[in-house]
């Protein structure tokens, strides 16, 4: 069953955005060569505390999950597509990072990801990126009222294919709110004209995944968390909560670096 937020209620994620925003821009700016994974989880975990939130991500474990998630913040280095596990891996020369970040705050959460390089870029790993932050503002710019689901997710595909990237199956964006998933789903890729119809009050996190080697194939790690390119290509991951609003749709996990 979808909610449809009220617009005060809207606010109160935004709040709860915020500190997403806040805690994944200090992630980004403490990554750098040397840094380890679970150095960022302390980066983000300070920005929790900090604006008296919590984690929705830590101690999570969905039906696939053989553990309970242990971090606030997924760190998925490279060929990992999502859901990485920060370790004491320390970053080296070149890395590409994808950073997934969560708060609740006031009953209510946010949820968004980045990707980065750390060093010296590749220029492959920066046209990934581009690719994924251009097929996440098609998304949003497809979540208005009188749209359907499948539409975001045609926009999303579009862009992805078009660059000649893989999209990872089964996986992709989600309702939010209450709790970090709620329906409806939102795939990557899709028909246009096609599924629930978009309602002032809904809010989605949309997040496009893509993987650089062009296949779609992944697979998950021992740790039953972090998924992988089959091919060993690199990934990139970008999300942001959007609510739908008849005015358009708000961003509320907003970056102010």
């Amino acid at each position: 069953m979808v909610e449809l937020k009220t617009d005060t209620s809207i606010d109160a994620m935004y709040e709860a955005g915020q500190v997403v925003g806040r805690a994944l821009t200090a992630v980004r700016k403490a990554a750098d060569v040397g840094v380890s994974l679970l150095e960022l989880d302390e980066v983000a975990h300070d920005v929790l505390r900090g604006a008296g939130a919590t984690s929705p991500f830590l101690g999570y474990r969905p039906s696939f999950a053989p553990t309970p998630f242990p971090a606030v913040l997924c760190a998925s280095v490279n060929d990992a597509i999502v859901h990485g596990i920060p370790t004491r891996y320390r970053l080296r020369d070149g890395d590409l990072v994808s950073a997934d970040f969560g708060a609740e705050l006031g009953g209510w959460v946010g949820d968004s990801a980045i990707s980065f390089t750390v060093g010296t870029p590749r220029e492959a790993d920066l046209r990934l990126i581009e690719t994924a932050e251009r097929a996440l503002d098609a998304g949003i710019a497809a979540a208005v009222v009188g749209n359907r689901i499948g539409d975001i997710a045609h926009a999303i595909g579009t862009v992805c294919r078009a660059a000649g990237y893989g999209i990872p199956d089964g996986f992709g964006g989600h309702g939010i709110g209450r709790r970090m998933h709620e329906d409806p789903g939102v795939p990557n890729e899709g028909r246009p004209g096609r599924g629930m119809k978009l309602r002032h009050g809904m809010v989605l996190a949309i997040e496009p995944m893509v993987i650089g080697g062009g296949t779609d194939g992944y697979h998950a790690d021992a740790d039953g968390w972090t998924l992988r390119t089959n091919d060993g290509s690199r990934a990139a991951h970008a999300e942001h909560t959007v609510a739908i609003t008849d005015a358009g749709p708000r961003i509320l996990t907003a970056r102010i670096d």
